[in-house]
């Protein structure tokens, strides 16, 4: 699934979408400043894929400060067989603009 921009995805949030949204950067960095949704560090989605079995088939989008560690968690959770993952293009920084 293609990649989402900070400005589609501000978008889809104004009209009050389902969004399933996952920063995966650490505990401290979500606390400073996040776009809601769960917070699951990069270190830890391999220990908490349970917590997003039920999402599997719905389309998540992950996040960090600039999109490099989504990316990999993106990838990753492609691995495990989530079709629906989005990355944030430009992470926190993009949209915060």
């Amino acid at each position: 699934m293609e990649d989402i921009t900070a400005e589609e995805l501000r978008r889809r949030q104004a009209a009050h979408d389902k969004l399933n949204i996952i920063d995966v950067r650490e505990d401290w960095e979500h606390q400073e400043n996040n776009l809601g949704g769960l917070n699951i560090p990069l270190g830890t989605v391999p220990t908490r894929l349970g917590e997003l079995e039920s999402m599997k088939e719905m389309e998540i989008v992950v996040y960090c400060r600039t999109g490099n560690r989504s990316g990999k968690v993106k990838q990753f959770l492609q691995q495990q067989g989530f079709n629906k993952v989005r990355n944030l293009l430009g992470g926190i920084e993009e949209f915060k603009v």
